[in-house]
C-alpha cells in the first residue's frame, strides 16, 4: 500500500518514569575525563552547608560529549533568541546569607 508510511526503524521509544520526570536540582557541575568516558557530576550547593552533595553522575563517552555540547549549545542559542541573552557574572553565585534556614554558630 502506497498511502501507509513504513515505520522508522531508527526510531527508539523513550519511558520516563514519574520520578525522574520530577528531576533534580542541580546549580554547580563538575566534569572529569578519561581517555575513554566524560563523567559528569550534577551538585547541589547550598549556602551556609559545609557539604556540596552530588546529586546525579553520569558517564557517557566523548562522542557522546560532543553531542551533548553541540545540543546544548542549539538549545541556548535559541532561548536568547525568545528570551534575550543569559546574563553570566564572573563571580561565584551569591546566596542570601539566612538562606536554607538559620545557621548556628560552634
Amino acid at each position: 500500500m502506497a498511502d501507509e508510511q513504513e515505520p522508522n526503524k531508527n526510531q527508539i521509544n523513550i519511558e520516563l518514569s514519574e520520578e525522574v520526570a520530577e528531576g533534580i536540582y542541580a546549580n554547580l557541575a563538575m566534569i572529569a575525563h578519561s581517555n575513554s568516558e566524560f563523567v559528569i557530576d550534577f551538585i547541589r550547593l547550598m549556602p551556609g552547608v559545609p557539604k556540596a552533595k552530588v546529586k546525579s553522575r553520569v558517564v557517557i563517552t566523548p562522542e557522546h560529549a560532543k553531542r551533548l555540547l553541540k545540543a546544548l549549545s542549539d538549545n541556548i542559542v535559541k532561548y536568547e533568541e525568545t528570551f534575550g541573552a543569559i546574563k553570566q557574572s564572573e563571580d561565584a553565585p551569591k546566596f542570601p546569607i539566612n538562606f536554607g534556614g538559620t545557621m548556628g554558630e560552634a
